[in-house]
């Protein structure tokens, strides 16, 4: 076993145009999931560089985009960690407000910009140079390694869940582990035991069967958008508390160890007002970390009716709708909430139609978890400063498929900076955040090596 990993930072130090150079080959590919743009051309390519460091590969077709599985397998009794990431990216949508080409990867003040850059190509190449990092460095994994690299994060995942209730017995695991998402705003390395839910909806008011003059047919004929008013009045009350009959029922309180952990958060009330530009924020920062993390959201996320254009069009509107995203938190169901709500609307507005629009369910692993505790450790080891542990992330990811179908401890540990811009115009990475992010990877392999039995 080795007993340290100097080497790591030597090889790193020595290959940085080399890795940089491998990851732009990636970054140059388009993979965007929502316009099927360039998807199995993508999924060729990270295959053919994972077998070029030595990790055995293939294709493994879902009902959507291929699955890019991995692995490098010490023998199949030894500890194996699972790692999971996505090569598909969002459109680059609006193009014009992008200071560079949107894949055309471009270094600026530090930073590579490229859609995908930070979410998720360059953590994901980050995990795949660690292994090539660690074997040239020491002949041999301590560890077996697994990877599922999907194609439809960006998509809402999915076919992932039918994907792994496919495979369990070749995605048999010890723990997952996955870099997805920003930092912490403080810059500290951070490690994330959990996500929220999420329940999509839409809702549809109808009026006439087609846009009526509003002074010729005011009074006579009726405004959808009073529809929808009228019923999100049913559902939310002034204190943002949700009116929706069991909708709070099954709520699995935080335990103390995780209350402890919200409170150690750095918060900066002022950077992060900034940030988000809400200078009116007045949280504290235990009810902002406790409202991200373990209570659920009831958002309008778009309305649509009418006329939004230059000047003014007197009309009634023939339909008015709104799209809502829920954010759940452990242990709310998603089709149990979906089916509450439909109750909801059919009491009290039963002529507007629901729409399912898709799903996740919340996730969370426990910090007590012995893995969860060497995790932190090597994280510990590779930044040289102690981490945030962050009970549960705000927004959500399908870690649900890690921790209830294959029923195994989950471990996100993010590499990208806190600005990454991600979906945004001019995403980015910081290239100090990849070169940290395969030293941390390595650590984390060494340290699960040295602390599990193999």
């Amino acid at each position: 076993m080795v007993k340290n990993l100097e080497k790591i930072d030597d090889i790193i130090l020595e290959r940085k145009e080399q890795y940089l150079a491998q990851l732009f080959i990636l970054l140059k590919q388009k993979s965007i999931s929502t316009q099927n743009d360039g998807i199995v051309e993508c999924a060729e390519l990270l295959k053919g560089l994972m077998e070029e460091i030595g990790i055995q590969t293939r294709l493994i077709e879902t009902d959507g985009n291929p699955v890019v599985y991995g692995e490098l397998l010490k023998n199949e009794n030894a500890f194996t960690v699972l790692v999971y990431g996505h090569y598909d990216v969002q459109p680059a949508d609006p193009i014009d407000e992008w200071l560079s080409p949107p894949f055309e990867p471009t270094i600026r003040d530090g930073k590579i910009f490229c859609r995908g850059a930070g979410d998720n190509k360059g953590q994901l190449m980050a995990q795949v140079l660690a292994i090539k990092t660690y074997l040239d460095a020491y002949g041999e994994l301590p560890i077996n390694v697994k990877f599922v690299f999907e194609g439809e994060e960006e998509k809402s995942s999915v076919n992932l869940p039918s994907f792994v209730q496919e495979n369990k017995e070749l995605l048999k695991a010890d723990l997952v582990y996955t870099s997805d998402g920003p930092s912490h705003e403080s810059g500290n390395p951070l490690i994330l035991l959990g996500v929220r839910g999420n329940l999509k909806v839409q809702l549809t008011a109808s009026g006439a069967d087609w846009d009526n003059h509003s002074g010729n047919k005011g009074n006579v004929v009726p405004n959808p958008v009073w529809k929808l008013i009228a019923l999100f009045n049913t559902l939310r009350d002034e204190n943002e508390h949700v009116l929706i009959e069991g909708f709070y029922d099954n709520i699995l309180q935080p335990t103390e160890h995780e209350i402890q952990l919200l409170k150690k958060i750095p918060y900066n009330r002022d950077d992060i007002a900034n940030k988000i530009g809400y200078k009116d924020l007045a949280l504290d920062g235990e009810t902002y970390y406790r409202r991200l993390m373990f209570e659920p959201t009831f958002n309008i996320s778009g309305f649509q009716s009418g006329y939004g254009g230059e000047g003014v069009k007197t009309i009634i509107p023939a339909k008015a709708t709104a799209k809502m995203d829920i954010r759940l938190v452990l242990d709310q169901d998603p089709e149990d909430i979906y089916q509450k709500f439909v109750r909801h609307v059919n009491k009290h507005a039963p002529d507007i139609d629901v729409a399912f629009m898709g799903a996740v369910y919340p996730s969370r692993t426990s910090p007590n978890h012995e893995l969860v505790k060497i995790v932190t450790s090597a994280v510990r080891e590779a930044y040289q400063q102690d981490p945030i542990i962050q009970p549960s992330l705000g927004g959500s990811l399908p870690d649900y498929v890690w921790t209830k179908l294959l029923g195994l401890p989950s471990v996100v540990v993010p590499y990208a900076n806190f600005d990454e811009a991600n979906h945004s115009p001019n995403e980015n990475l910081n290239i100090d955040n990849f070169f940290n992010g395969i030293r941390c990877t390595c650590h984390v392999i060494h340290m699960l090596g040295k602390h599990v039995k193999t």
